[in-house]
Order: C-alpha cells, then sequence, then structure tokens
C-alpha cells in the first residue's frame, strides 16, 4: 500500500540528516583537506545509517505483505474446507436415501468420519441417524411367525415405508447405524491418576459429549447402549425388538420411555437418570432388570406392564417414584431399594411375587388398593414416613417381620387371605387396622406399638398370635371378632396415661403384670353359656385404663 512508503521516505532523511549534522558538528576548527574529507566520511556513514533503517523498513513491509498473503491463503482454504464438508454432507445424506443397502451403508460411514474430523457437525449427524432410524421399519418375520407382517406404527399416520427395499438388507443398515451411535457414545470413567501407574491412552477419545437422542417411534433391533453417556434421550413409543442393554448408561437430563415396548429384556442394571425418568405406559415382555439403578430426579413407571419378572433391587430413588395401576405379571423384587422421596404404588397388581424385603421408605408409602396375588415380603423394610396399605388384598402370605413404622400405618379394609405376619414390627406411630380381615393366621409376636393401635371391627377367622407384644399407647378392638382363641403369653401392657383409652376384646382380660405395667389374658367362657366366646366374668374389665 502506497501509504507506508511516506513514513518510511520520511524515516529514511531523517536519518541522513540526523548522522549527518550529528558528525559534522565539531569539524569548523578542522584545516581545509580534513574537512573536506571529514565531510565526504560523514556523508558515507549517514547514507550507511540510512540504507539500514531503509533495509528495516523494507524488511517490516515484506513480512506484513507475507502475513495479508497468508491470511487469504487461510480463508480460502477454510472457504475450500467449508464447501467439502457441505458437499460430503450432502452426499452422505443422499446416499441414506438409497435403494441399495451398499450404497446407505456408505452413506453411514460417510457421515461417521465426518463426525470424527468436525466435531461441530456431531449432534447434526447424530441427528440424522437417528431420523433414519425413526423412519419406518418392519422387521423380516421369523420362520414360524406368520405370513402377513404386522403394520407398522407410523404407517398408521399415512406414511408409508420406503420400497425396494429388502427387510434382511435393512436389518444390517440399521444395525450399523445403532453400532455407530453406541460407539461414539460410550464413556467409561477413570480412575484418578496415580503416579505409580503408567500413563494411558485416554478410553473415551471418540466419545462424543452432550449428545441428545430422538428416537421417539424408532424401530431398534437388539439396541445396545450400555455404558454409554448422552444428555437427553427420547424413547417415546419406540419399539425394541429383541433384547435392550442400557447396563451402566448414564443420562445426564432427562430420559424417555412412555408408552415404549420392549419385546425382549430391558436391562438397566446400574444405570443413572440424573433428570427425570419416564416408563409410563411402558410393556415390557421379558424380565425387567433395574438392580442397583439410580434415579435422581422422579421415576415414572404408571400404567407400565410388566410380563417378565421386575427386578429393582438396590435401586436408588432419591425423586418421587410413580408406579401407580403398574401391572407385575411376574416376581417383582425392590429388594434393599432405597426411597428417598414418596413412593406410589396405588392400585397397582403384583401377580407374583413382591418383595421390598429392606427396603427403606423415606417419605409416604402408597400401597393403597393394591392387589397381591402372590406373597408380599416386607421383612426389615423401615417406613419413615406414613405407610398406607388401606384397602390392600394379600392373597399369599404377607410378611411385615421386624418391620419398623416411625410414621402412621394404615391398613384399614386391607385384606389378608393367607398368613398375615407382623412378628417384631415396630409401630412408633398410629397403627391402623380397621376393618381388617385376616382370613389365616395373623402373627404380631414381640411387635410393638408404641402409639395408639386400632383393630376396631378387623375379623380374625385364622388363630391371632400377640405374644410378647407390647402396647404403649391407647388400643382399640372395637366389635373385633374372632380373638377368643388369640395367643397373649407375655403381651405387656404400659401403664395408661391420662386420656389413654384401651377397649380390649370381650373375651381379653388385663391383669397387673410385672414392673409395674399389666399383661394380658384370654377370659373362659362360661361353661353352661353354649357360646364359644361368652362373656367374660363378673366385675372383669372389658375397658381397661378408662
Amino acid at each position: 500500500m502506497w501509504w507506508w512508503a511516506l513514513p518510511a521516505a520520511l524515516l529514511v532523511g531523517a536519518a541522513v540528516w540526523g548522522v549527518s549534522a550529528w558528525l559534522l558538528q565539531d569539524v569548523g576548527g578542522l584545516d581545509i583537506d580534513k574537512q573536506v574529507s571529514t565531510r565526504i566520511e560523514a556523508v558515507r556513514t549517514a547514507l550507511a545509517a540510512g540504507a539500514g533503517v531503509g533495509a528495516a523498513v523494507t524488511l517490516l513491509l515484506a513480512v506484513r505483505r507475507q502475513q495479508h498473503q497468508e491470511l487469504a491463503a487461510a480463508h480460502t482454504t477454510h472457504d475450500a474446507a467449508e464447501r467439502r464438508v457441505t458437499e460430503l454432507y450432502g452426499k452422505a445424506a443422499e446416499q441414506l436415501g438409497s435403494d441399495q443397502a451398499p450404497v446407505r451403508l456408505a452413506g453411514l460411514y460417510a457421515l461417521r468420519r465426518l463426525g470424527e474430523h468436525t466435531p461441530a457437525l456431531q449432534q447434526t449427524i447424530v441427528d440424522v441417524i437417528c431420523a433414519y432410524l425413526r423412519m419406518p421399519y418392519t422387521p423380516p418375520l421369523a420362520p414360524d411367525a406368520a405370513e402377513k407382517p404386522a403394520v407398522p406404527r407410523a404407517a398408521l399416520g399415512g406414511v408409508t415405508a420406503p420400497t425396494g427395499r429388502d427387510p434382511h438388507e435393512e436389518r444390517q443398515v440399521r444395525l450399523t447405524a445403532q453400532r455407530i451411535l453406541a460407539a461414539h457414545l460410550h464413556y467409561q470413567d477413570t480412575p484418578a491418576r496415580r503416579w505409580w501407574r503408567p500413563l494411558r491412552a485416554d478410553p473415551n477419545d471418540r466419545h462424543w459429549p452432550d449428545i441428545r437422542l430422538n428416537l421417539t417411534g424408532a424401530t431398534l433391533l437388539d439396541f445396545d447402549l450400555r455404558i454409554c453417556r448422552v444428555r437427553t434421550a427420547d424413547f417415546g413409543d419406540a419399539t425394541f425388538t429383541g433384547d435392550a442393554r442400557f447396563d451402566g448408561a448414564t443420562f445426564t437430563g432427562d430420559a424417555r420411555f412412555d408408552g415404549a415396548t420392549f419385546s425382549g429384556d430391558a436391562r438397566f442394571d446400574g444405570a443413572t437418570f440424573s433428570g427425570d425418568a419416564r416408563f409410563v405406559k411402558a410393556t415390557c415382555s421379558g424380565r425387567a432388570r433395574l438392580d442397583g439403578a439410580t434415579f435422581t430426579g422422579d421415576a415414572r413407571f404408571g400404567e407400565a406392564t410388566f410380563s417378565g419378572d421386575a427386578r429393582f433391587d438396590g435401586a436408588t430413588f432419591s425423586g418421587d417414584a410413580g408406579f401407580d395401576k403398574a401391572t407385575f405379571s411376574g416376581d417383582a423384587r425392590f429388594g434393599g431399594a432405597t426411597f428417598s422421596g414418596d413412593a406410589g404404588f396405588g392400585e397397582v397388581t403384583f401377580s407374583g411375587t413382591a418383595g421390598f424385603g429392606e427396603a427403606t421408605f423415606s417419605g409416604t408409602a402408597w400401597f393403597v388398593e393394591v392387589t397381591f396375588s402372590g406373597d408380599a415380603g416386607f421383612v426389615k423394610a423401615t417406613f419413615s414416613g406414613r405407610a398406607r396399605f388401606g384397602e390392600a388384598t394379600f392373597s399369599g402370605d404377607a410378611r411385615f417381620d421386624g418391620v419398623t413404622f416411625s410414621g402412621r400405618a394404615r391398613f384399614g379394609e386391607a385384606t389378608f387371605s393367607g398368613d398375615a405376619r407382623f412378628d417384631g414390627a415396630t409401630f412408633t406411630g398410629d397403627a391402623r387396622f380397621d376393618k381388617a380381615t385376616f382370613s389365616d393366621a395373623a402373627a404380631f409376636d414381640k411387635a410393638t406399638f408404641s402409639d395408639a393401635a386400632a383393630f376396631d371391627k378387623a375379623t380374625f377367622s385364622g388363630r391371632a398370635r400377640f405374644g410378647e407384644a407390647t402396647f404403649s399407647g391407647a388400643a382399640r378392638f372395637v366389635e373385633a371378632t374372632g380373638l377368643e382363641r388369640a395367643e397373649l403369653g407375655h403381651v405387656r401392657v404400659a401403664p395408661a396415661a391420662a386420656g389413654v383409652v384401651r377397649v380390649w376384646p370381650p373375651c381379653w382380660r388385663e391383669e397387673p403384670g410385672v414392673d409395674g405395667w399389666q399383661t394380658l389374658r384370654l377370659v373362659e367362657p362360661e361353661p353352661d353359656s353354649g357360646e364359644e366366646g361368652g362373656a367374660a366374668e363378673p366385675g372383669a374389665a372389658g375397658e381397661a385404663g378408662g
């Protein structure tokens, strides 16, 4: 640029003049020959200095010119790279629409390579692959299947699957698409660096971070996302053909499986759901395994159907857990599970064994109108909040041995057709069994009732056992029936405090015990009364403590 020459010329002139003036400032006292010689030498020196400055300026101009050329070349290279990326992306997307399976496979591999070299396009590439998997697809029929294939869900909405594609070849293309997703979502936590450990390559160098999956309504084949990490995942109404593996997967955001269908096993052992997890109306035909799964947000399984066994052993529910109206046709296991929020099992149907042994319920545990067709086990479970089993139906044995009820326990109008065992159970709050029905044995041996215990209008058709039970608060057995042969050995009844009312069955008598406590014993019926559980002896206390 011309304007660079002006300051350069001025700089050279100033240098020549300044050097000459400095060199000639003291030559006036010399003779003529020496003055001429000195002046000539000064001019030479000044010109040399000016030449040096000019060379520096020239070099500066050359460097500046080189920088401009390199910048222009870089812009040209960048524009060419952008055009190349656009061309590759467009070509790969076009290949995915081909009727030929090898061409579609080439398109998938091209997209994968593009994502590996262009991180900014990784989410876009995942979106394209997910969109491909969401396209209608009917898997090839098994040899023993009916000849007429099922109508894809997407076809019901007026969208038909592309024609000319062999279902067996398409299966391979879709499996490849799924493997590409799994390969770049795989994430393994690395242990802390220790000086004695050799430096190893990063196991997550191929991981694409912060990816969102949208596979709503997709048909997925033997889907495998084990030990993968994604941000959010939407599998609403998706169909999982074959087994679905999510063992050790981490969802840093919300995960949605509402209405999803699992035709095989669904495995989420050790999976982590940092956001909300939704499985509302999901259907699992095989086994469902969520042992050790962690739910940080709310977990919703309302109206879900589990045809096979369902296992939640050791699962952690930090938010609310909702299983209302869910159906468990096989065994359901929640052994050692932790429910920090409310646990909702209202109107759930357990056709097999329901196991909640050593489970911890910190919030309200809601089992109202639940149907336990098989055995129900809550041995050593802990209920810190309210436990509500009102109108629940226990067709098999119900075991609450060693259970701790710190809040109110409600079993009003519950039906126990098999054995009901509350041996060693502790009721710190109110325990209500009003209108409960015990068709078989009812065992409350060594149970502790620290507050009110109410069995009003309860029906005991089998043997009732209260051996070594402790009643510290109020007790009501108004109109309770079938307690004429109850086992009352060593029952302990605390001295009644002011305002504490205890109403025992007419066939029970409260008598002095040891250490200032009372005890209970049965009242023998009159020989000629004609009634198996006759009236109490004259003067016997029907009401003790007021």
